[in-house]
Parts: C-alpha cells; structure tokens; sequence
C-alpha cells in the first residue's frame, strides 16, 4: 500500500487549472467586479449601437445582450472552475462588440486589460502561498 504523499494524513492541496485561481484567493472579487461591471457596460452599448453608430436594432440587442449575459454567467460561475474560461470568453466578446460601434474596440480592450492584470496578479499570489505548504 504506497502512497504518493510523504506524510501520511496530511491534507494535500486541491490542484489548481492554469484557467483559475484558489477559492481563496483575493483577486477573484476583482475579477468579479470586472465581470459585473461589463454586464452593465455591455447593456448600455446597445443604445449606443442603435443611436450612434446607426447599427440595426436586431443585431445590435443581441449581441449586446449576449455579451452582457456571457459575463453576468461568467460572474456567477466564477466560484467553480468554468468560470474562469467563461470570464475569458466575455472579454473576447466584448473587444468584439467593437464591430458593430468602434467605441467598444477600445471599452473592450480596458475590461480586457483589467482582467488580464487581475488575473496574472492573481496566479501570483497563488504561487506566493503555494511554497508554505511544504
């Protein structure tokens, strides 16, 4: 009977995806207002679509909405692993709402940017605690 841990008992951590971070890491709230803050930002670019831009009604409500809902589920899922791909795809989608109005190519590039900061210094702190556990 062989064991792969040296001490017997001892809880090991839970591995972690290069996609997420711990359940106890602080930057996950960050990540969430990113993504709840897109919610907003991509419901409120629809009119934008529509009024400024001269986009038809159709595609501009959907795309918006989709965008906007891609984030508010990347934002719920974010306590388990999915989330975080999810959260991935919203950033994508909202850079890409930049092809119906030029104004979210660069909205969508700063969430982007705050997400991509957040999360790098997320897995940072990860690799911070992980050395503690040995």
């Amino acid at each position: 009977m062989s064991s792969s841990s040296p001490v017997s008992g001892a809880a090991l951590p839970t591995p972690v995806s290069p996609l997420s971070l711990t359940a106890r890491n602080p930057m996950r709230v960050v990540l969430l207002s990113v993504l709840l803050f897109e919610v907003i930002v991509f419901a409120l670019a629809i009119p934008v679509m529509i009024l400024v831009s001269h986009t038809a009604a159709l595609p501009a409500a959907l795309s918006g909405s989709g965008a906007a809902l891609l984030a508010l589920v990347g934002a719920g899922l974010l306590r388990k692993p999915i989330g975080y791909p999810v959260g991935w795809l919203a950033q994508l989608a909202g850079v890409l709402l930049g092809l119906l109005t030029p104004a979210m190519f660069v909205v969508g590039a700063m969430f982007a940017a705050l997400w991509v900061v957040s999360f790098v210094l997320g897995k940072r702190l990860d690799a911070r605690s992980a050395p503690t556990t040995a």
